[in-house]
């Protein structure tokens, strides 16, 4: 067989188990959603989310598939006295949303919108007693670069997901996140919302 053949018949296979494992890997997450499709997802009573993770394809939509997950808030912080959908934002567009009410994220809601490739996204937001958020932050751009897969996983205990801000690229049909986490204070505060 002549060399050059033989190297790119090999490269071919490479690619196609490459795709094979990567498409293997998909079938093994639990996915919230199906390309084009919308979701809602909320963490059980007393859970917030912790990790969010996020798989693009072009050619279903330039859509994402995704995938959460949750864990019991500290004792200490107690139990939520309530909960809900915060404010929405529309598709194709820039958004900033931090929980009202110094909530934290508890749960996710989104809509495909097939005429602009895009998702509206709205917060589930919990409330508890009368704690505040401090030492906040903003997570670098997740995924790093358009296109890509992303993940955040809260990086310490005692760290909360309180919103994000997220970018829209009409060019590339995707989105960058910053998700804003903060610490919660141990005691009851005065402020409504920081």
């Amino acid at each position: 067989m002549n060399r050059a053949l033989l190297v790119l018949a090999l490269s071919l296979l490479a690619t196609v188990a490459a795709q094979y494992h990567d498409h293997h890997d998909m079938q093994d997450m639990d996915w919230v959603n199906g390309y084009r499709q919308g979701f809602n997802f909320q963490c059980p009573h007393g859970e917030v989310l912790v990790a969010i993770r996020s798989y693009f394809s072009a050619r279903d939509g330039s859509d994402r598939l995704w995938s959460f997950e949750c864990q019991p808030t500290p004792e200490g912080l107690g139990e939520p006295t309530d909960c809900w959908w915060d404010d929405i934002n529309r598709a194709g567009m820039e958004w900033t949303s931090t929980c009202t009410r110094n909530g934290l994220v508890a749960g996710v809601q989104s809509k495909y919108f097939e005429s602009v490739l895009d998702r509206e996204w709205q917060f589930y937001c919990c409330y508890y007693k009368r704690r505040c958020p401090y030492s906040c932050m903003k997570t670098t751009d997740i995924p790093e670069y358009y296109r890509e897969e992303g993940e955040l996983v809260i990086p310490s205990y005692g760290y909360f997901i309180r919103g994000a801000q997220t970018t829209f690229s009409g060019v590339l049909r995707d989105r960058q996140w910053k998700y804003i986490l903060c610490r919660m204070t141990d005691f009851d505060c005065e402020f409504d919302n920081l």
